[in-house]
């Protein structure tokens, strides 16, 4: 279907011209160069939605090389990373764009890299897309702007249903990530999915095999972090998907947590995510951490679940397990090292806080409990607090009360001890000097003492230190 304008091409039009006023003077640059270029794709049904960003995905019949050098003479930047997929982007002021030439890609059975061939036709172009919402364009080099939306996709964002252009059985060969991209749009725009599309996810979730970790990561990474993550989640079990890209969260389900009252581990992991989420704003907004830690903070508890006696369920340890696990899996995903070590840092810890009972928290266990934690405290503030779903409200006011002692407790330690600067106090120089040795690890050995006992009593001051260090070291000869 090409048609002129119409209200939502009108729609797209306007939100274009107001977020995006920069992508009229590339529509002039291609136009003086002799080829075409469209608004396709994501941007389009962003703009019909009325949330266009300043990121915009454009297609025409130019080859990269010619793209690129009409881009180099309108972008303050270009990069070609994608060009041998027919992509070049640039920036212009606070606007990027990706320009990709007409074109069609697809996978053998058996590869990880997409066969890509150059199109003649935006329409041949639209056919080979995702979604049909994401099969639209917006034509904007010739004498008017032209609406483009051969397979109905207007219908489908008034329907707010995922359908794909052709067979979703063809579309998947073609591009076995556009499962994932399923569950991650129906997260991100609160879509359904067409029952075909799933049936067809369901059939071929084993071809996510031949996508690369990298790939895998991007797309999950962008479905956690939507407003809505549960939907994509729950879709990717569903469909066996999770299995084979983040097994531990389906095994889940097999686990009765008695103590939390859920129908399973795996529903109570989504509802820590969704409070986790509930308390961003104290960590400056959507952050990846905590929402990776709140979703696997428990996957420790298929391997360590024990039968009680009488009754009952243990997952004794399931802490250290789950950091294990977590480690390995976001390693396994190509996470970056920080999020890896973040992540499993606040899952190992995540039991921290019960560990010490109702009772008063001691000096010594809060100046420990900020030093495990380090730069993570506030996310594991978050972690902790996300993870009571009890749904008993005079125990949830408790746990809650309890935990805001706590909070209270490190606050003002903060500051009379400064402790997040906890040392020991003498350094290794001092150390040294006082003990007539030499660079070794007894040196080491001393400052961990001293250290132990700068988290058991606080500041010692530096004479008292002197004595202690002394005391230890004359039971070391």
């Amino acid at each position: 279907m090409t048609s002129p304008l119409g209200a939502a091409g009108e729609l797209a039009i306007r939100s274009l011209i107001e977020k995006a006023p920069l992508a009229s003077s590339l529509a002039e640059a291609f136009t003086s160069a002799g080829f075409r270029l469209a608004l396709v794709g994501g941007p389009v049904r962003d703009a019909i939605l009325g949330r266009l960003g300043n990121d915009l995905d454009f297609t025409t019949n130019a080859h990269p090389q010619e793209s690129k050098r009409i881009l180099n003479s309108w972008a303050d930047s270009v990069w070609e990373t994608g060009i041998e997929f027919g992509t070049v982007a640039g920036k212009r002021g606070d606007t990027t764009v990706e320009v990709t030439t007409y074109r069609s890609e697809s996978y053998h059975s058996d590869s990880r890299k997409p066969e890509v061939e150059y199109g003649k036709t935006i329409e041949g172009d639209l056919s080979r897309r995702d979604f049909t919402v994401n099969a639209m364009a917006l034509e904007l080099t010739g004498r008017t702007p032209t609406f483009i939306d051969p397979f109905d996709g207007l219908t489908d964002i008034k329907k707010r249903i995922l359908r794909t252009p052709n067979t979703p059985q063809n579309s998947f060969s073609d591009d076995p990530l556009r499962m994932m991209r399923a569950a991650r749009f129906a997260s991100q725009l609160n879509f359904a999915v067409a029952d075909e599309v799933l049936l067809a996810m369901r059939e071929m979730a084993g071809r996510i095999a031949i996508i690369s970790a990298e790939r895998v990561r991007d797309e999950f990474t962008k479905l956690i972090m939507s407003s809505n993550p549960r939907i994509g989640i729950t879709m990717l079990v569903d469909t066996g998907l999770a299995e084979l890209i983040l097994p531990e969260i389906p095994k889940l389900r097999l686990e009765i947590d008695e103590h939390h009252h859920h129908k399973d581990v795996y529903e109570h992991s989504l509802t820590v995510l969704e409070q986790a989420i509930s308390q961003e704003e104290r960590l400056g907004g959507p952050n990846l951490v905590i929402r990776l830690a709140a979703l696997m903070h428990d996957i420790g508890k298929p391997k360590t679940r024990t039968l009680i006696a009488g009754g009952g369920v243990s997952f004794h340890h399931h802490e250290v397990v789950g950091g294990r696990l977590t480690k390995e899996r976001l390693k396994t995903l190509r996470f970056s090292n920080d999020v890896v070590d973040d992540v499993s840092t606040l899952v190992s810890l995540h039991l921290r806080f019960h560990g010490y009972g109702d009772g008063e928290w001691s000096d010594s266990a809060v100046r420990r409990y900020v030093r495990d934690s380090g730069e993570l405290l506030t996310h594991l503030h978050v972690l902790t607090r996300a993870d009571c779903t009890t749904r008993n409200k005079r125990k949830a006011e408790t746990l809650a009360a309890t935990y805001q002692a706590l909070e209270d407790r490190i606050a003002v330690l903060m500051e009379e001890e400064e402790l997040s600067k906890i040392r020991p106090d003498l350094d290794g120089a001092e150390v040294m000097a006082l003990l007539k040795i030499k660079p070794s690890a007894a040196v080491g050995q001393a400052l961990d003492f001293l250290l132990e006992l700068r988290l058991e009593n606080g500041p010692l001051g530096k004479e008292e230190a002197e004595r202690e260090l002394l005391r230890w070291w004359a039971t070391k000869k």
